[in-house]
């Protein structure tokens, strides 16, 4: 999960990167394409892919739709906000995840979780208005940041729409319909924005960016995360989700894009708080006294 949320970390920043060289419907519909191709080769290798999965296949469509959504409105979010602040609207996603896992799979969740969330989403609020509090009172959220945020109420949706569509295909199975659907949904959308696009004349960064967005942000990511899922209880796996922004400010400045200022790494400690309590265990064993 430390390298799950790292990953998702560079995302951000070549989000940034190359969110005004491409059109952001456009540059999406080619990553869920090729990443969906990835998918495809693990589940190729590991038989996990089944045609008969692909029932129902509305399901895809919905799922893939608004999985696209989230992704297109993050990259549109970039144009504008910076990479530290929109990685921070990511860590609002836990509690949205909650309200909608509580609405639609009557999951509940326990105090401790609901008060890390909070904890984090203040935080997150904290980095969102740059910590001013004068912006704060104002509500001055930058457009950048209301666009992401937009996506994330679709990821948010997504989690447990994942879980309640589910008719007991495979995780990889499962990820190869819905980016498969969504690279569809995406082309049709998007056709128009996709002919467009002048292949031969994209800079360089723009296929970097698209190699590590469609196989290390999304398609690896999707396999740690998997894994991590069946070996980590829910909170914890949440948990890394705060690290986000912490990852990005090491990013930032690999790419020499500097600091941000102080007061803004105070919420990010606050995010780190929230970090603590998930990963706390709900309860602990008792100690065993072993008999010499």
């Amino acid at each position: 999960m430390l390298a799950f949320s790292s990953m998702v970390a560079g995302s951000f920043t070549f989000g940034a990167l190359t969110a005004n060289l491409v059109d952001p419907v456009a540059f999406q519909a080619l990553r869920f394409a090729f990443a969906a191709l990835v998918v495809l080769m693990i589940g190729l290798v590991t038989g996990a892919i089944k045609l008969s999965d692909a029932r129902a296949p509305w399901r895809w469509l919905l799922l893939g739709g608004t999985f696209s959504t989230y992704f297109v409105l993050m990259f549109e979010g970039l144009k504008t906000a910076p990479p530290i602040s929109t990685s921070a609207v990511m860590t609002l996603m836990p509690i949205m995840t909650a309200i909608f896992s509580w609405i639609i799979l009557k999951q509940v969740t326990t105090r401790r979780v609901m008060l890390a969330l909070g904890l984090g989403a203040v935080g997150a609020l904290w980095v969102i208005f740059r910590g001013d509090l004068d912006r704060l009172l104002a509500f001055q959220v930058g457009r950048g940041e209301a666009v992401y945020f937009v996506g994330c109420i679709a990821h948010a949706l997504y989690v447990p729409l994942v879980r309640y569509f589910s008719r007991g295909e495979s995780a990889v199975s499962a990820s190869f319909w819905v980016l498969s659907a969504g690279a569809v949904v995406l082309t049709i959308y998007g056709w128009n924005d996709l002919r467009a696009v002048e292949f031969a004349t994209l800079p360089p960064i723009v296929w970097i960016a698209l190699a590590y967005l469609s196989i290390g942000a999304m398609a690896m990511t999707f396999v740690f995360l998997n894994f991590a899922s069946m070996r980590l209880p829910g909170g914890k796996v949440m948990a890394y989700t705060y690290l986000t922004p912490g990852w990005v400010i090491l990013w930032e400045l690999a790419f020499g894009h500097g600091l941000p200022e102080l007061r803004v790494l105070a919420g990010l400690i606050v995010t780190f708080g929230a970090v603590a309590l998930l990963l706390k265990h709900e309860e602990r064993a008792p100690r065993v006294q072993l008999q010499q």
